[in-house]
């Protein structure tokens, strides 16, 4: 990704952008690798109101599935659905779902408007940047940016509609539904009611 952030786990009172960011970082760490024991714990710490919203049940569904899950056992997992050998059994690209192909012109778009952004794939980083984790490392990226052009919430808005929205809750469904996935299954309903309250937001600014 284009950079490492040890995640804060910022409660509510930290405010809404905070809590968006820290999200997409969440997201993004557990997308890109197996979590290791340290952020299960973290996970786990981290308390949910049972009778709170969409994102605090997926929440809680999170945090126990972290609770009965070890790092060896995750990093199996993960390997199982996003690695493999050959193709993976669930792509984690964008450019997969909006074409049906990777490397394709939705990759092409992308680039383009990273490069506005001026933001760059880090060499030594294998996946393209259509990669769900590094789109959410971009969304925490522009919420957090110093620069009041790329925080401005028209271009958080403009960015995850062309390269998130319209196809996240298909890879999202393709996890929850994977026989396999245990502990990613319950990343994913956390990534679809998170990726729902966020397409509301957008639309009702």
């Amino acid at each position: 990704m284009m950079n490492e952030q040890r995640l804060s786990f910022v409660s509510p009172e930290a405010g809404v952008e905070a809590a968006r960011a820290d999200m997409y970082g969440l997201l993004a760490n557990l997308f890109y690798a197996p979590p290791d024991a340290e952020l299960l714990a973290r996970i786990v710490a981290v308390q949910a109101d049972p009778a709170g919203g969409v994102l605090d049940s997926a929440w809680l569904q999170l945090a126990a599935a972290a609770a009965q899950s070890d790092a060896v056992a995750l990093a199996a997992e993960y390997e199982q659905l996003f690695i493999g050998t050959g193709k993976p059994e669930i792509l984690l690209y964008g450019s997969y779902y909006l074409s049906g192909f990777l490397m394709e012109k939705p990759l092409a778009a992308l680039r383009t408007d990273l490069h506005a952004l001026g933001l760059e794939r880090d060499a030594q980083m294998p996946e393209t940047e259509d990669h769900l984790a590094y789109l959410c490392e971009v969304m925490r990226y522009l919420i957090t940016s110093e620069d009041a052009t790329h925080s401005a919430l028209a271009m958080q808005r403009g960015f995850y509609a062309t390269h998130l929205q319209l196809w996240t809750a298909r890879l999202c469904s393709a996890i929850s539904e994977h026989p396999r996935a245990q502990f990613y299954a319950a990343v994913a309903a956390l990534a679809a009611a998170f990726f729902d309250v966020e397409t509301l937001s957008f639309d009702m600014e």
